[in-house]
């Protein structure tokens, strides 16, 4: 079995939107939605949902007023500021550090499991797909990536899929980081700009020190040619297998209005055509046909 994850170092380089085209293009796969922040994966794939899961995560703290002598330590120790004068605990204040409870002469201080979000198991027209929703200002996003993906590696090997397609969390944080542990490789989606090439030298550092491959891509490469060429001949000197390049149209955006990939919507189009060679570049490369070690199994 083998996952590539989709992953970009900012939000808005395209990751998604193509992440779902991959997606119409492959066979025998299943989708994992790992940008559980901020998942819109589904807002393209219309999913089905067959399961419905609660996401337990941090506690949060709860002061037992029987028990409490009103000391005033819990308020001093609190960094976030989340206990009132009344000695009542803020339900958004409170980031689950869990400092009060440990020091509370009283042990007045509860600190319960609390439901951070939820996560699916549903259908869609390009394959199964496993997705989450992470509450408002909840914590515990890697915690949630992790379970998600388990579930992903779970059901891939319960319908026999050989393919897992993951949609990464943006940046090099903690969701990332438990997004692209043990996948088979990466594929990393930029844009030809000065903040891409930084974006681009962050994610490889990641990806080297996870020892997981890269599949580099620039998305909407001819907004600046001059730095394309600077990116792919960067992304080679750190030995990253270049996949190809898909140019700027607006195509994409007319896709997602009426909810679909940009391949359902023209797959006749110079755009669909970039995006499946950059696919088949994928599917053929070294690191996703050398896969081993990197696999689940």
């Amino acid at each position: 079995m083998r996952e590539l994850v989709v992953v970009s170092g900012k939000g808005g380089t395209g990751k998604t939107s193509l992440t779902a085209a991959f997606a119409s293009l492959a066979s025998n796969n299943l989708l994992c939605d790992a940008d559980v922040d901020a998942a819109d994966l589904h807002l393209l794939l219309k999913p089905e949902v067959r399961r419905t899961v609660d996401f337990m995560g941090g506690g949060k703290a709860i002061i037992n007023a029987d028990l409490c002598s009103r000391c005033g330590l819990c308020r001093e120790l609190c960094r976030f500021e989340a206990i009132s004068e009344d000695f009542q605990v803020a339900e958004i204040g409170c980031e689950g550090c869990g400092v009060c409870v440990d020091l509370c002469p009283e042990k007045a201080i509860d600190f319960p499991v609390q439901k951070c979000g939820q996560w699916f198991v549903s259908d869609t027209r390009v394959g199964p797909m496993v997705h989450a929703r992470l509450g408002i200002a909840e914590e515990n996003s890697g915690k949630l990536v992790s379970c998600i993906r388990q579930e992903a590696k779970r059901l891939a090997e319960e319908k026999g899929l050989e393919l897992i397609i993951t949609d990464g969390p943006p940046g090099i944080g903690c969701p990332v980081i438990a997004a692209i542990g043990g996948a088979t490789a990466l594929a990393l989606i930029v844009e030809p700009t000065v903040s891409g090439m930084h974006d681009m030298s962050r994610l490889a550092d990641l990806a080297t020190h996870f020892k997981v491959p890269c599949l580099f891509c620039v998305n909407k490469f001819d907004l600046n040619l001059e730095m394309t060429e600077k990116m792919e001949e960067e992304a080679r000197r750190r030995k990253m297998t270049v996949v190809g390049r898909v140019p700027f149209d607006p195509l994409f955006t007319r896709a997602m209005i009426v909810e679909q990939t940009v391949i359902e919507y023209q797959q006749d189009s110079h755009i669909a055509t970039a995006v499946r060679e950059v696919w088949d570049a994928i599917l053929s490369s070294q690191a996703m046909n050398s896969f081993g070690i990197r696999s689940f199994k």
